[in-house]
């Protein structure tokens, strides 16, 4: 998987100064946040099924081993394939030769955010295959050449005036002057321009919110429907998943779509929730000729057993993301990373290497957010911390900073010294903000009061004012 997350400090500051995008993230920071607590409000039983659905996963991953192979026979008894794919190279290699064997020229594809992580498209198209992404989202950052921002909503960042501007660019074929202005008139003209996509092509290949090991099943949920004509129109359907989506059973499964749509976007159920089984029978009247699954490791296998094992219970709903108050400020392509927010702080240096990725645990302010609404209750900003340590422990971070901590560790372990040093600076912070009430620059301070104020501390510390009171 390709990362810029190197360049988190740098994009994180132009997300910020960009007042489009601005504009954009304000409306996500009270939206999917607003209707998920609606709809959890209406649940009495939401937060046990968090509980329950926790369990599942840990169970799972504990005996992922044999799950996945349930799952590889009862693919393999309705007539499909499974391939084991270790690496990123090896899913695409895969998919590559099912299509070559097929004669594929058109490739239509379902929302996966696991294809984003091998970047397939870019992979069959340097080998002469057309990659269509049918998700609406999806489509408009495959027109304008960028990475999804947003596990759930990849186009989230954009406005409607730019998807305008947008389909007008790339679809000649339609009047210049044809009104773009509501949401309705691109979904129309996206709908025109796919239809006959979906009937032209040869392999259709979706993502899998879930596999069933009971069944040999796979679960998309959709609200467009798209999944549904990727999978079921062309004669091979390819399922690209990672190895952690299986669970045990169908009664499994639908626990987890009881919460996934819920934290997701604020539904009690997405529009579509599709459960394919193996390829057409003979007496259907639809559906693929192949049915392939692609199982990807890339580096999961080995997160199984340490402490970043929780983080393989997450179901992608995006929740996380959605009440992060540094995501919501900077939005997901500074992460540099298919996986932004607070779950990609944790995956991402878990599959690329901490060296590659460490700004990114940096990147919260451990408000707790994300581990209160994630429905897998995933203790993410603990695994923050642990990579924190790791980078810390090689030397990832900048001298100063290591320094910085070494002589705060110092402080911190000699009470004395503490004492006298957090006096002398709560009384000269209260001395220097005491007219207006909060500092407007401070020393070593920049990242913070550049874009908001210090509060003025009291004149004493915590400390001394509970000794006066005792």
């Amino acid at each position: 998987m390709h990362t810029t997350a190197k360049d988190f400090k740098r994009k994180a500051g132009d997300g910020l100064n960009d007042a489009t995008l601005q504009d954009a993230l304000g409306t996500l920071g009270f939206g999917f946040p607003m209707l998920r607590q609606i709809v959890v409000d209406g649940l009495p039983e939401f937060d046990d099924l968090r509980d329950i659905g926790r369990d599942v996963k840990n169970h799972t991953l504990e005996h992922l081993d044999y799950y996945l192979e349930v799952f590889e026979d009862q693919v393999t008894e309705k007539g499909g394939q499974v391939h084991w794919c270790p690496s990123d190279d090896d899913a695409r290699d895969a998919i590559l030769k099912i299509c070559q064997a097929a004669g594929a020229k058109t490739v239509t594809k379902g929302k996966s955010m696991v294809t984003e992580e091998i970047e397939i498209n870019r992979h069959l198209e340097a080998n002469g295959i057309q990659a269509i992404e049918t998700d609406l989202g999806e489509y408009i950052i495959q027109l304008r050449n960028e990475p999804p921002s947003h596990i759930v909503g990849p186009a989230i960042h954009l406005k409607k005036e730019q998807i305008a501007d947008t389909f007008r660019s790339h679809h000649k074929q339609f009047d210049q002057d044809r009104p773009l202005s509501e949401v309705p008139d691109i979904v129309r003209e996206a709908r025109e321009i796919l239809r006959q996509k979906y009937i032209d092509a040869d392999v259709g290949i979706t993502g899998a919110n879930f596999l069933v090991a009971e069944t040999g099943s796979s679960i998309i949920v959709t609200n467009e429907g798209n999944g549904d004509l990727s999978q079921t129109l062309p004669r091979v359907h390819i399922v690209v998943a990672s190895i952690e989506k299986v669970v045990p059973t169908l009664e499994d499964a639908c626990t987890f779509l009881r919460l996934l749509a819920r934290s997701a976007t604020g539904q009690e159920f997405s529009a579509y929730t599709t459960f394919s089984t193996g390829p057409k029978r003979p007496d259907d009247p639809d559906g693929p000729d192949q049915f392939h699954v692609i199982l990807l490791d890339n580096g999961r296998s080995d997160l199984l057993g340490t402490e970043f094992q929780d983080v393989l219970r997450c179901i992608r709903c995006g929740a996380c993301m959605n009440h992060c108050p540094v995501y919501t400020s900077v939005g997901g392509h500074a992460y540099g990373s298919v996986y932004p927010g607070p779950i990609g702080s944790v995956i991402t240096p878990a599959l690329t290497g901490i060296e590659q990725s460490h700004h990114l645990p940096n990147a919260s302010t451990f408000c707790g957010k994300c581990e209160e609404v994630c429905p897998m209750r995933i203790p993410l900003p603990k695994m923050m911390r642990y990579w924190r340590e790791q980078s810390f422990d090689r030397q990832q971070d900048p001298a100063v900073a290591r320094w910085a901590l070494a002589f705060w560790a110092w402080c911190a372990r000699t009470p004395a010294v503490y004492r006298l040093g957090t006096g002398l600076m709560t009384r000269l912070l209260h001395f220097l903000g005491r007219r207006e009430g909060h500092l407007v620059r401070l020393p070593f301070a920049g990242g913070w009061t550049r874009h908001r104020d210090f509060p003025t501390p009291e004149k004493a510390t915590f400390h001394a004012q509970w000794k006066r009171r005792l």
